[in-house]
């Protein structure tokens, strides 16, 4: 196989290289991951990181002829949770999901039109806390173009895609740190064009380059 980052960045309509870099995620998603994990959990005490409510989202690599591209929203103004903030399209378990995977497709489709049935799932990546209260599960998976999108206005301002090179560089990876409310906050940031990609989202492309690279933060 060539090496990842060509595969990643000429697509073109070469289905063996399409094929070969599906299975390559697939077998590194599959893998223990033997790479530190960096999330939410360092600002929270054990009594929040148990009280934290399930929740999903999915990492969605779409592969378009110029290289893969990682899907990305950003949420509405008026939001209650992480307004304004770009994310992955995702939310809470509901009782009636039977997993994780479940949750994330069908917010997918809730929030942005994606039909769950041109996600082809590749793995998952480990739990992410966010201090907010939540466990999040992050689900990779690989979507084929043409696809439409049907964007929810209540929850979605906007969609846009971001090369999956971009966030090969770790010297993009920022880590960062605040006081908010008295209290330290420590996060990853990645800036990208006009947007502040942070949190969570930052945190969990940190977390899919490093397991997929097997890196060593």
């Amino acid at each position: 196989m060539n090496s990842v980052p060509d595969l990643i960045e000429r697509l073109d309509q070469d289905a063996a290289r399409r094929h070969d870099l599906r299975e390559w995620l697939k077998d590194r998603l599959t893998e223990p991951a033997d790479v530190p994990h960096f999330d939410g959990r360092i600002m929270m005490t054990p009594e929040a990181c148990a009280r934290a409510k399930p929740a999903a989202v999915l990492v969605p690599l779409v592969a378009r002829p110029q290289g893969v591209q990682v899907l990305l929203t950003r949420r509405t103004e008026h939001l209650s949770d992480h307004a304004g903030q770009i994310s992955f399209p995702g939310g809470r378990v509901e009782h009636h999901d039977t997993s994780e995977v479940v949750t994330a497709l069908r917010e997918t489709e809730e929030e942005i039109g994606l039909p769950r049935h041109q996600v082809h799932l590749l793995g998952t990546l480990r739990e992410y806390f966010i201090p907010t209260g939540y466990r999040v599960v992050p689900v990779v998976g690989w979507i084929e173009p043409p696809f439409q999108l049907r964007i929810d206005p209540s929850e979605v301002a906007e969609v846009f895609e971001v090369p999956l090179a971009y966030f090969f560089n770790p010297a993009r990876h920022i880590l960062q740190q605040d006081i908010k409310e008295g209290r330290m906050r420590q996060y990853y940031a990645i800036p990208w064009q006009q947007h502040n990609i942070w949190g969570a989202t930052a945190g969990i492309l940190v977390d899919l380059y490093q397991v997929l690279m097997g890196v060593r933060g």
